[in-house]
């Protein structure tokens, strides 16, 4: 080699880990005296430390022993969490919502529905996922959103890496609306929308046991979006159910009975308090949003604050989330917060301190497959680790430093920089009209 080309070489390798920040290597590191939230649902522990190795936690507690040579950070005053996950958003998927040319949550135009796979279309660069990142979400569930049909698609797990591909696991799961909003879409009622969904299965069903027959003539499903629906009836792919109301709630645990297989998530809930026996019974976890507490309509008469915590006290596996447009997913702690609160309320159900932080890390990552490999800071699990400046379930709390599968992210956003820029903005070539 030329001792111009060797040059070159090394300025190259020096340039890619800045261009390309997710191709840098894992850290080792420990961080030392803080107050660790381990995402397990145990109470935060004081004087703790965190080991990370080659991307992944190899310890996490109270006396551990920081191996000799490795890097130490004094957490002191500091608490330490695993990274937020949050369950069933539409992050990457828009840029202005607004905006159709930016919008890829649904597709209502398009001939298929259960086929739809949101993969292709997550934009990594995106900024939701740059400011989602800094309020300490680390991997999330990407779900799209219903177009003309009850079946909105198959989402996605991602990583919030910066320069990543972000897609961890594409077509993890099959989203379908129910209650009022799949009645709409199914022609007017919830009967209309029950004949379609079991009518689909079926459909499915006949496909993936004679892939090559001839497929009957009064089949309503394209032969992609009966296929896409085959690994839902034999449970490879989870189902996740939109659905509010107790009696709607009733009706889909019920569909094991014709379906056994199906591996069912609640998605919202929000009656499920009143059912949450049938649901822990059943084994099917339930993804909701714990401040939806009013009667927005009328399969959601029963809407508490209480329902997370009742069902939890039940024996349902809940995880928050729901975080789309608006709501976004760095408002989880704010959510999580506010359960461990509502157990100072007479009459109310809350969390405790540990299983709240657990509802938005590692329960989601359990319902989505992922669980002891995310949203806990366990031995062999990925080294997302969020260091944060107070209690990360306080609103006055935010993230220091955020790491992802060992390696230190970016927390700058277009958010930040306006909000840098306009912190002391210069008003001396102001129009008059700025003058005050």
């Amino acid at each position: 080699m030329s001792r111009r080309a060797a040059i070159l070489a090394a300025l190259t390798a020096a340039a890619l880990p800045a261009l390309l920040p997710g191709l840098a290597a894992a850290q080792d590191f420990a961080i030392t005296n803080a107050t660790v939230g381990t995402g397990d649902g145990s109470a935060p522990i004081e004087h703790g430390t965190v080991v990370v190795r080659a991307g992944k936690v190899v310890a996490a507690g109270a006396g551990v022993a920081v191996p000799a040579g490795m890097q130490s950070v004094d957490g002191t005053g500091k608490w330490v969490t695993p990274g937020l996950f949050s369950a069933v958003t539409d992050l990457g998927l828009w840029d202005v919502e607004g905006v159709p040319n930016s919008n890829d949550t649904e597709a209502d135009k398009s001939p298929f529905n259960a086929a739809l796979d949101v993969t292709p279309a997550i934009n990594p660069a995106s900024e939701h996922i740059a400011v989602s990142r800094e309020g300490g979400v680390t991997r999330a569930s990407v779900a799209p959103v219903n177009g003309d049909s009850i079946f909105a698609g198959q989402g996605a797990l991602i990583d919030l890496r910066a320069g990543s591909d972000a897609v961890n696991l594409p077509r993890a799961f099959q989203f379908v609306q129910l209650g009022e909003a799949g009645a709409k879409l199914a022609g007017g009622s919830r009967v209309a929308a029950h004949v379609a969904l079991r009518s689909a299965l079926r459909e499915a069903r006949e496909l993936a046991a004679a892939p090559t027959a001839a497929r009957s003539s009064d089949a309503l499903l394209t032969r992609a979006d009966a296929a896409a629906l085959a690994p839902v009836i034999d449970g490879r792919q989870p189902l996740y159910v939109g659905v509010e109301r107790a009696a709607d709630i009733r009706s889909v645990l019920a569909l094991k009975s014709e379906f056994p297989k199906l591996n069912l998530v609640l998605v919202g809930a929000t009656e499920g308090w009143l059912v949450a026996s049938q649901i822990a019974a059943a084994k099917v976890p339930v993804i909701a949003m714990p401040l939806r507490d009013l009667p927005a309509s009328f399969e959601s008469l029963a809407a508490t604050q209480s329902n997370v915590g009742r069902m939890k006290k039940a024996g349902v596996k809940v995880g928050i989330g729901m975080f789309a447009g608006s709501n976004q997913p760095r408002y989880a702690p704010q959510q999580a917060g506010n359960l461990v609160a509502l157990n100072k309320l007479p009459g109310a159900a809350g969390l405790t301190w540990g299983e709240a932080l657990a509802a938005i890390t590692s329960v989601p990552a359990e319902i989505s497959g992922m669980g002891g490999k995310e949203g806990v800071l366990a031995p062999g699990a990925v080294g997302d680790v969020v260091i944060w400046d107070g209690d990360p379930l306080e609103l006055s709390s935010a993230p220091v430093e955020v790491y992802i599968d060992g390696i230190k992210q970016p927390l700058d956003n277009h958010q930040s920089r306006l909000k840098q820029r306009y912190k002391s903005l210069d008003r001396t070539y102001l129009p008059k009209a700025y003058d005050w």
